[in-house]
């Protein structure tokens, strides 16, 4: 690592198994089963089961100070985003406009989107909504009022990009990196549960929708001398993130760009896939899942390969779910000293016919329960 590379000095999460990295690095590795059933008096959906995270709620967690008109997207994102500062301390770089934040999400939350939209179709007037709750039905809403609560000043960016979103965050974050916009990052995804995405999934699915998740895992990105000055071990460097794009939708050739999109990463890293130990798959249900695990068996010795899934474990994230990937790797690297210096890839496939990947040189395992945390 030199003092230039971009490193992942800090990660949380607050998902299915609980608020902070702790639990979620715990319940993963133990492969913890978090899908559990829905009270119907609670979510009039067509689901009966789903992975959410327990007892979330709002004004318990963050106060009642600035929550009255906050949705569940928005909480959890700022959620996550305060645990790093509780876990690293009060002070994450010099100044306030030195840290960033880059911020998967899907649509933001449909949830607030059609609520507001029904209010303006049913009230006596359009005009009748509650003004307060207009900020919640903007994409970039869980963005800005995280970057408002913990007073980041920084360059705040909201990427959306179906399953690659996570992916396509770190992309962003790490330009920002090599052209100096900003110290320190704060980069990864958020999704929530809701009634109205229940509703969608089941309509889009015909009856069949996945098992649904929720939650939110971001990352403290910095240069290797930012982390020195400021005493954070690195725990990862960033290599890279990769993309390809399959237009007509066929598993065969998702397979075939796949793998053509991680043989690229380890060429364009130097590296050879025996040195990839860890991996993180997507694996959707379906087709385009098994052309991801043979895209994984084209390129990878499976013999060596540790392989992490999420999404049996945490149901489907969608827009965090590449951003849980790479917090799944930190955490099973952390529990492992001999991996330091391979290398950890996440991978992702997308219905809409992109496929993408990140590659992690690991460093210096570190206990998750280093520091603070509620």
């Amino acid at each position: 690592m030199s003092r230039t590379d971009l490193v992942v000095s800090g990660w949380s999460a607050v998902s299915p198994y609980g608020l902070g990295a702790e639990p979620f690095a715990a319940g993963l590795l133990a492969g913890d089963q978090t899908v559990g059933q829905l009270d119907p008096e609670v979510w009039p959906v067509p689901d009966d089961r789903a992975a959410l995270v327990p007892d979330f709620d709002i004004p318990t967690v963050l106060g009642t100070k600035g929550t009255r008109s906050m949705d569940r997207i928005t909480g959890l994102a700022v959620s996550t985003v305060g645990l790093l500062f509780t876990r690293y301390g009060p002070k994450l770089a010099d100044r306030p406009e030195d840290v960033g934040l880059v911020l998967g999400t899907g649509s933001g939350s449909v949830q607030s989107i059609m609520d507001f939209t029904r209010d303006s179709l049913t009230g006596e007037k359009p005009f009748h909504v509650d003004p307060a709750r207009f900020p919640n039905t903007v994409m970039n809403c869980a963005a800005g009022q995280s970057a408002i609560r913990h007073q980041l000043k920084g360059p705040n960016t909201t990427v959306s990009g179906g399953a690659l979103t996570g992916l396509l965050a770190l992309n962003y974050a790490s330009r920002l990196h090599r052209r100096g916009r900003s110290e320190v990052i704060l980069c990864g995804g958020v999704e929530e549960y809701s009634v109205q995405r229940s509703w969608l999934e089941w309509h889009a699915g015909d009856g069949a929708a996945p098992t649904l998740g929720e939650g939110c895992a971001v990352l403290l990105l910095e240069s290797g001398a930012s982390a020195q000055r400021y005493g954070r071990r690195p725990l990862a460097t960033v290599l890279g993130a990769w993309f390809g794009a399959f237009p007509d939708r066929s598993p065969d050739r998702a397979r075939e760009v796949l793998a053509g999109c991680v043989s690229r990463a380890l060429r364009d890293s130097g590296a050879a896939g025996s040195r990839v130990r860890l991996v993180a798959p997507a694996f959707p249900a379906g087709p385009l899942g098994d052309a991801e695990r043979g895209a994984l068996s084209d390129v990878l010795a499976d013999d060596t390969v540790v392989r992490i899934e999420c999404r049996d474990l945490l149901g489907d994230t969608a827009a965090a779910s590449a951003s849980f990937q790479l917090a799944a790797l930190l955490a099973a690297a952390g529990a492992r000293p001999d991996l330091a210096g391979t290398l950890a890839l996440a991978t992702s496939v997308d219905q809409e016919g992109t496929v993408g990947c990140a590659l992690l040189r690991i460093g210096s395992a570190a206990p998750v329960n280093e520091g603070t945390e509620p």
